[in-house]
């Protein structure tokens, strides 16, 4: 993915809150839209009634649902959920808290161009309970990973990772706020970079030109 002047178009995935989508949000009205890079165009999500698609409504941005259970089969979903963020013609898409997996259809379409954000610094501790699998490990920093999204659970190329020490005090609540801290200044970081600079992925590394 080549450097361009003009603001890249992202679609942001949600399924909560939306703080990520909102950290976005605020770093692209803070600095414009060219100075960082990007732009939200639409904001998506897995189901209706939820504060970021509020987030985004409020913003004035374009909102998608696409829902698995409307859909006969997990595969007709991910279709379907490709072609809802295809519509768009976005350079990159954000998972910003979605918590559905995607599949062939979509990868085929957005691979080397959805970037995730994992509670944890992969490899270690992939999967739905990042945090809670590093405190009961006894590990004693962990983190955040920001990640390119291929066809494994967390296994995708690495972008960027931000470190969080374990305190001894930490409850998985306690930890997994400090790591969201600093998950949602990573991303808005990372996701700027790509869009300004552009990119390579040669194997497992990413190369910000």
């Amino acid at each position: 993915m080549a450097a361009n002047p003009v603001a890249k178009r992202l679609v942001v995935l949600v399924s909560g809150s939306g703080t990520n989508l909102q950290a976005l949000l605020d770093e692209i009205e803070r600095t414009g839209a060219e100075e960082y890079g990007a732009r939200i165009v639409a904001v998506g999500a897995d189901r209706d009634g939820i504060e970021g698609l509020a987030r985004a409504e409020r913003a004035g941005l374009p909102t998608f649902v696409c829902r698995v259970k409307d859909h006969t089969s997990r595969e007709e979903w991910d279709a379907a959920l490709a072609a809802a963020v295809a519509a768009h013609e976005p350079d990159l898409v954000i998972s910003a808290g979605f918590m559905k997996i995607v599949g062939k259809e979509f990868l085929a379409r957005f691979g080397g161009r959805f970037v995730n954000t994992h509670p944890a610094l992969l490899p270690s501790f992939p999967g739905a309970h990042g945090v809670r699998d590093a405190l009961a490990y006894g590990a004693k920093v962990t983190g955040c990973t920001v990640h390119f999204v291929d066809d494994g659970v967390d296994t995708g190329p690495i972008i960027a990772q931000g470190v969080v020490e374990i305190r001894d005090e930490d409850d998985e609540s306690a930890l997994h706020e400090r790591i969201k801290e600093v998950e949602r200044s990573l991303l808005v970081e990372v996701v700027g970079r790509l869009a300004r600079h552009g990119y390579r992925i040669e194997g497992r590394k990413v190369v910000i030109q």
